[in-house]
């Protein structure tokens, strides 16, 4: 990857890392807005804790080299779907989650041939994959 591209991709992770993380401790730690939040969602409160935990494993991912690009696909699906509770469930401003998606999409476009080599496996000088190698 080109030197500014990684630096871009860098800086957005570290910001999204920060705003997951918060986020996610929130609704872990009982933040009274967070209760209240998933209580008008009425799916009950292990669904804050659910997702709570997937927004803390998401930020730690994306300070880890071999799962960045996935943690910020799956926040980015997980960002997707809580603009769409906000919309058709609790009839609320979906800018917020959007706000989110943006910068974990773009982290998605900057290191997506991390993803391709998780997703179709690594291709080795000899022609085989690495989970072909491997075993």
């Amino acid at each position: 990857m080109r030197d500014w591209r990684n630096i871009v991709a860098w800086v957005l992770q570290v910001g999204l890392c920060l705003a997951m993380a918060g986020a996610g401790l929130a609704k872990l730690g009982g933040d009274d807005a967070m209760v209240e939040l998933f209580a008008d969602i009425g799916a009950g409160q292990w669904l804050r804790y659910l997702v709570g935990a997937l927004e803390l494993a998401g930020a730690v991912g994306l300070l880890v080299p071999r799962l960045r690009a996935a943690a910020a696909a799956g926040l980015l699906v997980l960002l997707l779907c809580a603009t769409a509770v906000n919309l058709f469930v609790i009839d609320t401003n979906p800018l917020s989650a959007l706000g989110f998606a943006v910068p974990a999409g773009a982290i998605v476009v900057l290191r997506k041939d991390e993803l391709r080599r998780l997703a179709g496996g690594q291709r080795s000088s000899l022609g085989a994959t690495t989970s072909e190698t491997s075993s």
